[in-house]
């Protein structure tokens, strides 16, 4: 079924792409269709968050198209076809998991990340810091630099000197704050952010995730703020900054995040 499935997938997208299809599939190029595999993959990831199944699925749907897509156009330019590409994943699979598919011993998470990259060495690789787009989110880039660098012992050994190495960064920034040019302020303020994701890492924690959430909270609390405000008959406009922050922490008190109504 799920191979009958995906095949009419990929006749519908080339049903889409002939001379007898969709004008608008047909003007699209991979370049062209860059913002929306973005969205679809930030739509995949708002599933996730929410915990909702059904829109996850359709939401790998939407992800899904955008593969389809761009193998159909590369198949007509005679690049490399749908099949290609899965049989590209397959075989990296196999390639990169050895302890499963063929006898090599790995006991561990941590051993098989090392291993991985000693096989992506093999695979060509010339740092072990390749692989990371330089198109993901700062943070999520981030993360996954320092992950690569742990991968071969770049790293600290407890959580403590990095919170220390948080301080320290902290420090250089306040006082680049006070007398420094925005060049040297922007470069500390990137070296404190540098720090928090490293900490982020040892804690296990995701800072793209965890900002994400930060920046939900206050946007749920700020929407109360503004209808408690407007409840009361005043303008925020024409509000004190001390008057707000009193509503705000009467919101935050609630300890009730739930979207605000529309």
């Amino acid at each position: 079924m799920a191979r009958a499935e995906f095949d009419k997938l990929i006749e519908i997208m080339a049903r889409l792409r002939s001379d007898q299809g969709c004008p608008w599939d047909r003007e699209q190029n991979h370049t062209s269709l860059q913002p929306y595999l973005l969205e679809e993959s930030y739509e995949v990831l708002e599933a996730i968050d929410n915990k909702d199944a059904a829109h996850l699925c359709e939401e790998l749907g939407d992800l899904l198209l955008q593969i389809a897509f761009h193998a159909q156009i590369a198949g007509e330019a005679d690049e490399f076809t749908i099949e290609d590409v899965v049989r590209s994943i397959n075989e990296k699979l196999i390639r990169r998991h050895p302890h499963v598919f063929a006898d090599a011993v790995i006991n561990t998470s941590a051993e098989q990340k090392k291993h991985w990259e000693r096989i992506k060495k093999t695979e060509g690789k010339k740092s072990a810091l390749d692989g990371v787009p330089r198109e993901l989110p700062a943070l999520t880039r981030a993360r996954r630099v320092q992950q690569k660098a742990a991968s071969v012992g770049f790293d600290w050994e407890k959580t403590e000197q990095v919170m220390e190495k948080v301080r320290e960064e902290e420090k250089e920034l306040l006082e680049e704050i006070s007398s420094g040019s925005r060049e040297r302020i922007q470069e500390e303020f990137g070296d404190l952010l540098f720090a928090l994701v490293n900490l982020a890492r040892f804690l296990d924690l995701d800072p793209e995730t965890s900002l994400r959430l930060a920046v939900e909270k206050f946007s749920l609390r700020f929407r109360k703020v503004e209808e408690e405000m407007k409840r009361k008959g005043r303008r925020m406009e024409d509000s004190t900054l001390a008057e707000m922050d009193i509503v705000w922490e009467e919101v935050k008190k609630r300890k009730n995040d739930a979207p605000a109504s529309s």
